[in-house]
């Protein structure tokens, strides 16, 4: 129940690949996963809606794409569009060389809107670990809205889990979970982005069709590539300014959301 969720930590440990398909690729995936009898999880699709947190200059976002040895961010995350009655992940997400680290709570609404506005968490260890995340980087704000559509798979004799995202968006304004999961697509249509999440090597069965099919692993940040269009679009405003035919910060709003 939502209320036996609240107030637990979860800790995950493990190495993520990334791939990005072809629709080619992406049906001989699900044909391959059907001929093994991996099945999607109960959930189905899912829309997995997030804020991710950054400072005024996106400093962190910044750090990450540069490609450092160890680096880390912060997000919130709702499955679906939030309602008042819903439970959002608090998540500190840190990754080293190839090995990701989450921390994670689960809260309520109220807690959430709380923490959104500054006040700390309170509870356990990943509350605190959180609490000093925000403290160490002071000024920590949500910056960008990222949601995307998600089927995840699990081979549980081999340990594996496997995550397909369709239609990720993006935007930097109406920044809260409680609005519809809208925004600038990232991918074309025909592209997909596999993730295998793993604390070992890859089953044999796996790195075959994967070599096969010449699905090569990529580095691939949703946030990172978000952040990067945002730089493009602002390139372009700054542009428009010099020549005198920018329209202001607001108008330039109104005009993404009617071309979304």
């Amino acid at each position: 129940t939502n209320g036996a969720l609240q107030n637990m930590d979860f800790v995950f440990e493990r190495r993520e690949i990334k791939y990005l398909l072809d629709e080619a690729q992406y049906i001989a995936l699900l044909q391959k996963l059907a001929e093994r009898e991996i099945m999607p999880d109960h959930y189905g699709k899912t829309t997995i809606c997030n804020l991710y947190f950054d400072t005024p200059d996106f400093l962190l976002i910044r750090r990450s794409i540069e490609k450092p040895i160890y680096k880390e961010k912060l997000r919130v995350r709702s499955y679906g569009q939030l309602t008042k009655n819903g439970n959002v992940f608090v998540e500190i997400k840190k990754k080293y060389r190839s090995v990701v680290y989450k921390r994670r709570v689960v809260v309520d609404c109220a807690t959430m809107d709380s923490f959104m506005s500054g006040e700390p968490l309170s509870g356990g260890q990943t509350e605190k670990e959180i609490n000093y995340f925000m403290q160490f980087y002071a000024n920590l704000v949500a910056r960008m809205y990222i949601a995307y559509d998600r089927v995840a798979y699990f081979d549980e004799p081999d340990g594996l889990r496997l995550t397909i995202d369709d239609n990720i968006v993006w935007r930097d304004f109406d920044l809260s979970l409680y609005f519809r999961p809208y925004g600038k697509k990232i991918l074309s249509d025909e592209q997909h982005l596999l993730e295998l999440k793993v604390n070992g090597a890859l089953p044999l069965w796996l790195s075959e069709f994967l070599s096969q099919n010449k699905i090569f692993p990529t580095s691939f940040s949703k946030y990172g590539k978000a952040y990067m269009e945002l730089v493009k679009r602002q390139y372009a405003y700054d542009y428009l300014v010099k020549r005198g035919s920018a329209t202001t910060d607001n108008e330039l709003i109104d005009e993404q959301k009617i071309a979304i």
